[in-house]
Order: C-alpha cells, then structure tokens, then sequence
C-alpha cells in the first residue's frame, strides 16, 4: 500500500459503520474546499496553461475526480459507468501503469470538456463514490477506505497546486487582476532573527506509522517512511525564515551579478533566465519593488518571509549570509513538540506574513512559505515502492529534486506535519518557496 497510517477505528462489524460516515463526511469536505477555490475564477480563466509546470484550474478538479474514478471506482465497484470514458485519457497525470495519457504541456489546450462539464464530472464522481463508501460490504470497505484518504490528501495537494498555478496564470496577464481581494494582514515589522541551538547526536525522523488504516488525520504519505536513524552534529536555526526586506539587502548587494555565490547550475539559470530578483517582483521607477499577490498588485512587504524563490536562489542568499540551508534532518528534529499550525490556507490570508511574538522554539516553521532544505529528495532507508500504479505516487521522482518542509499560506490545514516531505527541482520558483537559515554550532 502506498500509504502509511494508524488505524483509528479497529474494523469490526459494529464499528464499521461510524468509520463509514466519518470518511464520507470528510470526503465531503475536501472536495468542498476544491469548488471554493476555484468559485472566484471564470471559465476563461480555469482553461489556461501559461507554463508546463502549471495546470489550468479546470484540469485540478477533474483530475483530481479521476483519481477516485480510476483507483477506486473502476475497480472495486462493478455496475460503476463513467460519465465519458475519454475523460481516462485527458485526466491522467503521470501513471504509466494506467495507459496513454494528454501531454502536460498541452494542457491548456483542452478548451472542452468546458467548466460546466467538469463540474457535472465532480458530481458524477461523488455520488458513486458516497454509494460505493455506504453500500459496499465490510470486505470491500476495508480494501477502498485507505485508498480515499490517500485521494482525500492527493486532492489537498492540488488545491494548493491550484492556488499557485493560477497565480501564474494572471502574473501573465499585464493588469496583474486579482484572484481574490482580501484584508492585508496587520504587521509591526520583522521579529528580531535569533538562533536556537540543537545539540546534535542520534535522532529518529520520518513516519513511524505502518500500515493501512481508514482515519483521515493520522495519515503518512509512503516516502515519509520508513521510521529510521541519523546522526546529526550540533547546529543552529534562526528563529524564522529570512524576510523580504532582507533579502532585498541580497538584491541590493549584487547578490544575482555575483557568480561566487552561485552553485554552477544556478549561475547557468540566473543567466539564460535573466533572473534579478524573486518571482513576481517588478521594480518600480522610484527604485522599490512591488509583487503580484493573490489579492493583486502590492508593495512589497519588508517584514514578510521572502517567496517564490528557487533552491538556486535560497542557496546563494545563505552563502551570501555566510550560512547555510538546513537538512531535512535538522528540520525535522528542530519542530519535534510544536504543533503543525500557522498561516495556512484557510488564514484567508493567501500571502506569507510576518511573524509576530515570540515563541520558545523556532517560529513560522508551519505555513507561510515552504522552505527549502539541502537535502536531495531520495528514499529513506528501507522505502520500497509499492507495486502497481498506486506506487508510481512519490518514488519516481527521487532524481534531480530537493526537499522542501513545513508548508505554505496556501497547504490546506490538516495536510501538513512534520514528517511530510515536498519535492521540487532547484530551479521551480512558482510555489510559495522560502528559506530559513542554519549554521554549524
């Protein structure tokens, strides 16, 4: 199975039925949340593709049908009919195993079917889905209930994909629109950077869960685990992640003109791309920056964390500060007792913010942006991909990409935790991406 989690209901007949339930009404709100998001978009805006990496809106939400169509559907339910069997073709992300599938850079290619249709394929899916969930027998449920709360988190990931795809989307679009106006969050001004220092020595991180069980909250994506050792040298974080007005400091002092800084893959980016400071900021004639927000154009926040900054870039700033990024170890280790809680998507804030107070650990180490480690996203000790399509999920894409922890202002809540590990490649700049950084002690 490709998903780890504790079993929160032991599975007998009696208890059999409030697991049912639980996982519908759950069902219902995840994808809830999806139509939520896409409610201040129109058809127009829902088809376009501006980049392979991004998806048109409208793709999200029927992929994200297929998943339960094509996993849970097709082959645990007999009588099961689809709306339009072509939608198998154009639906399909990544898994081979599952046949032939629309090219993602054509995407945005699909003007039909149109927005309406794929709303109509939503419902389709969620009405078979509540009345296999109801109605199938215990044998059954027991098969199908681990594979919905996986879809159930495969969903949140594209509902922050979503966000992020159709920032860039209107950042193409000259009159830089907004994609929902909302309040600026209140700020007095950067906290003060302070260092907490860890000791080091033998730790334990990732997922300790094992097995598959049918509760939604405690829940482990496969490369999360298995549970395993490291052995880590005394080092220091900072107290939260660099801000922008710091990293202007970066900007200001040469820092994208200066190759000895740069790993010599991203000195070769920052050139053939012409990079000159994070994603979305634009220079204005009086020398500051203004960004692309979800809530539109605005000055750049000097006390917010910088975003939308590559691996590349966060790798420079900390060579810059003559620092470092931390490992995914020492992250780890460093928010072992702090609850997975912050500025996350349903803030409403839809933009990193400042962080405010003091707390005894580490701060903003949930929400607001990702942060970028230095650690190449690779197995852990013992991780097997599980056989089949459903192991396709993660353990393809251990090459050529680094790990990112923590979460962003747009990670659903209830997705993120400590152990959870995203993925990029260094040069990928259109999520919320940050840094924080660490140091030797």
């Amino acid at each position: 199975m490709v998903i780890v989690s504790n079993v929160q209901q032991k599975v007998t007949p009696a208890g059999i039925v409030p697991a049912r339930q639980s996982l519908i009404e759950q069902f219902r709100v995840v994808r809830g949340w999806s139509e939520r998001l896409a409610e201040p978009l129109s058809a127009e805006d829902q088809t376009i593709q501006t980049m392979p990496d991004v998806s048109p809106t409208k793709w999200h939400l029927a992929h994200t049908s297929w998943f339960f169509e094509a996993f849970i559907l097709k082959p645990h339910q007999p009588d099961y009919l689809p709306l339009d069997p072509r939608f198998h073709y154009l639906f399909n992300s990544y898994y081979e195993a599952l046949g032939e599938r629309h090219p993602r850079p054509r995407r945005g290619f699909i003007s039909r079917p149109g927005r309406d249709e794929v709303v109509a394929f939503r419902r389709h899916i969620d009405e078979a889905m509540a009345a296999l969930v109801a109605d199938c027998d215990d044998r059954t449920f027991e098969s199908v209930a681990p594979l919905v709360v996986l879809g159930l988190h495969h969903e949140q990931q594209h509902q922050e994909l979503i966000l992020t795809d159709i920032k860039h989307v209107l950042s193409c679009n000259p009159l830089w629109p907004a994609y929902k106006q909302t309040p600026p969050a209140a700020t007095t001004g950067a906290a003060p950077l302070r260092w907490h220092e860890f000791e080091g020595g033998l730790a334990e991180i990732g997922s300790d869960r094992t097995g598959p069980g049918m509760g939604y909250d405690e829940f482990g994506f496969d490369n999360e685990g298995p549970r395993h050792k490291v052995w880590l040298e005394p080092f220091r974080l900072a107290s939260r992640p660099v801000t922008n007005g710091e990293f202007l400091e970066f900007i200001e002092d040469g820092g994208y003109r200066r190759h000895e800084l740069w790993l010599s893959d991203g000195w070769a980016t920052v050139n053939a791309e012409g990079w000159t400071a994070p994603m979305y900021w634009q220079r204005r004639d009086d020398g500051g920056f203004d960004h692309l927000t979800l809530g539109g154009r605005a000055p750049v926040d000097p006390a917010a964390p910088a975003c939308h900054l590559s691996f590349y870039e966060a790798a420079a700033y900390a060579n810059w500060a003559g620092k470092r990024l931390p490992s995914e170890a020492e992250w780890e280790v460093a928010a072992e007792g702090i609850e997975p809680a912050g500025n996350l998507l349903d803030s409403g804030h839809f933009r990193p913010v400042a962080a405010s107070g003091t707390v005894d650990g580490p701060a903003q180490l949930y929400g607001d942006v990702w942060e970028w480690t230095g650690s190449a996203y690779l197995g852990y000790p013992g991780f097997r991909a599980a056989a089949g399509a459903v192991g396709e999920y993660n353990g393809k894409f251990m090459c050529n990409q680094f790990v990112l922890r923590g979460g962003s202002c747009a990670t659903p809540p209830g997705h993120i935790r400590r152990s959870y590990r995203n993925f990029f490649p260094p040069n990928a700049r259109w999520q919320f991406s940050g840094l924080r950084l660490a140091d030797d002690a």
